[in-house]
């Protein structure tokens, strides 16, 4: 016989798949005894653990009685050897097999042993799959409280490692369905949390992402009065700033923070002994020196506040593992730390290449002066190889030759600082391996065969802090918060951070709040960030001072784009290009010389400080009707693309959307509704962003037509803030235009859009506004779609009489003007107000509804109107209907990718699995429900999910599940002001 012992949700005892009954109080004794398998329990112990201090009288004939019971399903099973009496109590002894608690410890260690990731992953898919709910089900011995809080701790590592792993292979997209669950489940835990706000980066939803660290924030303050830890908040700093390290698989990236590497400071240079070679960068041919020893060491000094890049310099550190000597390529912008880390490792690896240590700065960005030719670089190097003048020819081809001889048998270490490019830095390389050379330079290297390329980022957040505090001191550790406002403000380049840390460790009488006060101020920031020596600006000019005159103007026009990142297409309409072929080209020349980054293939952005230089430089060489028009060409490019997509995606609603004015530049192909939804989900802050500036600049009629284009999209796909911004503005763009009939459409849109996020009072009064208004100016369309808000708002208030009377002069406005959509969206909303009271009645407007929505072509609504003729079905006792109608309509919003409308069809389906009994699938279904809801923000269904999971767990006799679930439920439908409230209440008082 097949006999199994399970824990790892309701305390079971199975024998052949059948499992056996057992009381509570047996199955409590049972479960102690198996927690404790192979261990003598005495009957003293067993009382314990099952009574606490509340003992009573017959405690041990009880635990008697639950052994004899347990002993009896156990003959059943020819297993009465599994619990055995010793003379000091009770044993019991599993098989490994027969125990799910084992085979979940076996499947962990074989996940930690494993070689391969894949391994590990399957065997900890396998182990969490034994678990079917809380540990120890319903059970409420004594025990039961500190036993199941250690085993829900050793599951919920068995998942956050299982995340990690997947983490690790690049599944981010794959694991967030189940990640936002977990997290759902355990919102106070930091480890969970920051693996869904990584995936969420991954996958390119760094909103979505903050807003999950936000959360997790707030719930520790409320609940705790607790931050989360540093590791957390590092880790949201890297998501704020767009930390590319972040994008890599975890494994790949240095797993704990290191100190921080940035360009050295200034220091004055000491004074050589009378006999000591000049410094490098002072020798020439016209001022020969002395030859030097061939071990001579001409690096710079390492600065002694060298701290962090820990990747670069493994990777560094790692040249020869395999031969000898090679070529380094560090590229990055100005000011990131390029020299300081050429430096560094140079001192680092100076003991294994005992042949020499060179250095010649090739000043190809430095000020007021012209970079040092191959021909001159190459005799400066030779010198420091202790080559006598009299033996360099004249000729750079002999020069090269006679360096590269020179350099055969040697082992040295050589650093090329600021180079052009690679023809400046090809003629100075060695011919054979054995040395390694360091270049650096703001332009990669591409052109240069067999070198290994370090691109340096800005410094990562743990790294910014600890340079700063080094420099500042302990100013700093006292306001770690406006700390990290400087770091942030300097866009944690090493060079701002360093300028900002050296003005306050000069000016004692500034605290960091105040410094960071300073940076705020955009036109001043560059201003602040600069000292006699050296500044980011300068820096910054130097690069740009090298750029093409076609790429000069794309970088200070992108200086222009209120939005954060950019794609070829809508740089082609801000330069006035003809096809975005050429920005593209551009655009990748500049990404060559870190002027502009890419977070992810074909989009482009600029790092907050080269922003405000291209922004500085864009006032100064463009005139305002030159940057009026670039703003212009790039608004219509973003209006006009996005119409087109909107069309395609809600063609039903196309004939509602007035007609644009001619685009001003090009605009994207988008070719199916596929190609519609990435692009408006990839330029949806863009858009924002764009409409923000165009109503700060006094565009109201952009403005207006924004917010027309962009309702069903925003609506359609759960981005409810942004839909509240945008009618916002469009309201007052209306109603500066004196246009009386936007006005009443942007207020009704605010009603709307109010009732979408839950807030009944506001879309109440704004409905009752835009009603006003449209009556005042004859506009019977947005009369209808007031009055459906106003019925919709009733009806989740329960004042269905109210509500009938506002569906009805909603549908016999829609009936008259021949609004077939309109009439659509009253009639299925009408059917519920009806209900099973009238479900012939009901029905019929349901099925109207469809076929209406069939004709129009809209296909979301039709998915609504299915999803109501589920719930209508269940009202009237017909679960299959209701099941079938539901599984349509969520087949049809699965399609169309409305993650939250998907909500209401899973939580009908779990209302119609509990009303036939189904309990198990009821928790299931509405599980997933809370997933869509909570991941787009879809208030009253996430109460309705709670609700449903709180009576399907009441059901399975799961009480502790039920009065959570409950108290969730109560506290979100309190928040939305709804009459639900008082049935939840009526189930926690039945609960406790």
């Amino acid at each position: 016989m097949d006999l199994r012992f399970s824990i790892l949700g309701p305390v079971e005892i199975s024998i052949d798949g059948q499992v056996a009954t057992l009381a509570p109080r047996h199955r409590g004794v049972l479960a102690y005894l198996l927690l404790n398998a192979d261990r003598v329990c005495a009957i003293e112990r067993l009382i314990e653990a099952v009574w606490g201090l509340d003992e009573p009288d017959t405690a041990r004939a009880q635990i008697h009685a639950s052994l004899t019971s347990i002993r009896r399903v156990l003959r059943a099973a020819e297993a009465t050897h599994t619990i055995q009496t010793r003379a000091a109590g009770y044993v019991a002894h599993p098989g490994s097999n027969q125990f799910d608690l084992t085979e979940f410890t076996v499947h962990l260690a074989a996940a930690e042993h494993a070689a391969d990731p894949l391994d590990a992953v399957a065997e900890l898919r396998a182990g969490l799959a034994l678990w079917r709910g809380d540990a120890l089900g319903d059970l409420t011995a004594a025990y039961v409280v500190n036993a199941r809080a250690r085993l829900h701790e050793q599951r919920l590592a068995a998942i956050e490692r299982l995340m990690d792993l997947e983490l690790s292979l690049g599944r981010h997209r794959q694991l967030l369905d189940e990640l936002i669950a977990k997290v759902a489940e355990n919102p106070l835990r930091e480890r969970l949390t920051g693996q869904l706000v990584l995936a969420l980066y991954r996958a390119d939803r760094q909103r979505d992402a903050l807003a999950a660290a936000r959360t997790l924030r707030t719930a520790l303050v409320e609940e705790h009065g607790l931050d989360p830890g540093s590791a957390f908040s590092e880790l949201e700093q890297a998501v704020l700033r767009g930390d590319p390290e972040l994008l890599l698989p975890a494994k790949t990236r240095p797993q704990e923070p290191h100190p921080t590497l940035a360009d050295p400071a200034p220091q004055p240079e000491p004074t050589p002994p009378p006999d000591a070679p000049a410094p490098p960068h002072l020798i020439s041919a016209s001022t020969p020196p002395e030859a030097p020893a061939a071990s001579a060491n001409f690096l710079p000094y390492d600065i002694p506040d060298f701290t962090g890049r820990a990747a670069e310099l493994d990777r560094l550190g790692k040249l020869d593992e395999r031969e000898p000597g090679g070529i380094v390529a560090i590229d990055g912008m100005a000011g990131v730390g390029k020299t300081a880390l050429a430096i560094h490792s140079a001192h680092r690896l100076a003991a294994r290449y005992p042949d020499g240590q060179l250095f010649i700065d090739l000043q190809a960005y430095a000020a007021e002066r012209a970079a040092v030719t191959p021909a001159a670089a190459l005799e400066i190097l030779l010198r420091q190889l202790g080559v006598p003048a009299d033996r360099i020819p004249l000729d750079e081809g002999d020069r090269s030759a006679l360096w590269r001889s020179e350099l055969t048998g040697r082992r040295i270490v050589a650093v090329l600082d600021n180079a052009a490019d690679a023809d400046h830095v090809r003629p100075l390389l060695p011919a054979t391996t054995g040395s390694v050379f360091l270049i650096t330079s703001r332009r990669r290297m591409i052109d240069l065969d067999g070198v290994h390329a370090v691109s340096m980022p800005v410094l990562p957040a743990g790294d910014a802090v600890g340079l700063f505090e080094r420099i500042v001191g302990a100013r700093a550790t006292a306001e770690p918060v406006a700390a990290l406002d400087v770091l942030q403000l300097c866009g944690f380049l090493p060079l701002a951070v360093r300028i900002a840390a050296a003005r306050l460790l000069h000016r004692p009488q500034w605290s960091v709040g105040y410094m960071a006060e300073r940076l705020r101020d955009e036109r001043r920031r560059l201003v602040e960030l600069a000292t006699a020596e050296r500044g980011v600006a300068a820096a910054f000019a130097l690069s740009y001072g090298q750029l093409a005159p076609a790429h000069q103007r794309l970088f200070r026009l992108l200086g222009l784009h209120p939005g954060r990142d950019i794609d070829p297409a809508a740089a082609a309409a801000l330069a006035d290009f003809p096809h975005a072929d050429h920005a593209e080209l551009l655009l990748e020349e500049l990404l060559d010389v870190h002027v502009v980054t890419q977070h992810e293939p074909g989009r482009y952005l600029l790092h907050d400080l080269l922003r405000a230089h291209a922004t500085a430089m864009v006032a100064v060489d463009e005139s305002d009707t030159a940057r009026e028009a670039a703003l212009s060409r790039l608004s219509d490019h973003y209006l006009h693309t996005a119409r087109t997509a909107v069309d395609l995606l809600f063609p039903h609603s196309a004939t509602d959307r007035r007609a644009l004015p001619p685009a001003a530049g090009p605009i994207t192909a988008v070719d199916g509704p596929g190609t519609a939804a990435r692009w408006l989900h990839a330029e949806r802050a863009n858009l924002m962003a764009v409409i923000g500036h165009a109503a700060d600049h006094d565009r109201p009629g952009f403005v207006r037509d924004a917010a027309v284009t962009l309702r069903p999209y925003l609506d359609g796909y759960f981005h409810h803030t942004d839909a509240a911004r945008l009618h916002a503005v469009a309201l007052v763009a209306g109603r500066r235009l004196g246009d009386r009939s936007g006005e009443a459409r942007a207020l009704a849109d605010l009603g709307w859009t109010h009732w979408r996020r839950g807030e009944y009072a506001d879309a109440t009064r704004y409905s009752e506004h835009a009603l006003t208004v449209a009556r005042a100016n004859g506009d019977r369309f947005e009369e209808a779609r007031a009055l459906n808000t106003l019925g919709n708002v009733r009806w989740r208030q329960r004042d269905t009489d109210a509500a009938r009377e506002y569906f009805r002069s909603a549908l016999w406005i829609t009936r008259e003007i021949g609004n077939r959509g309109g009439e659509a969206h009253v009639l299925g909303n009408l059917a519920l107000v009806l209900g099973e009271d009238r479900g012939t009645e009901a029905r019929e407007h349901l099925e109207r509804a469809l076929d209406l929505h069939r004709q129009v072509g809209n296909a979301r609504g039709e998915a609504l109107v299915l999803n109501k003729l589920g719930t209508l079905y269940r009202w009237c006792g017909r679960p299959d209907q209701a099941r079938e109608h539901h599984r349509r309509a969520l087949e049809l919003y699965r399609s169309l990718g409305t993650h939250g409308d998907e909500a209401a069809a899973w939580n009908g389906l779990g209302h119609t699995a509990r009303a036939g009994g189904d309990a198990a699938q009821a928790i299931s279904e509405h599980a997933t429900a809370l997933e869509r809801a909570v991941q787009t923000g879809n208030l009253p269904e996430e109460a309705d999910a709670h609700e449903g999971l709180a009576r399907a767990h009441l059901l399975c006799g799961q009480l502790d599940q039920a009065r959570e679930h409950a108290e969730s439920a109560l506290r979100k439908y309190q928040a939305l002001g709804l009459p639900e409230a008082e049935s939840v209440r009526d189930l926690l008082t039945e609960l406790s």
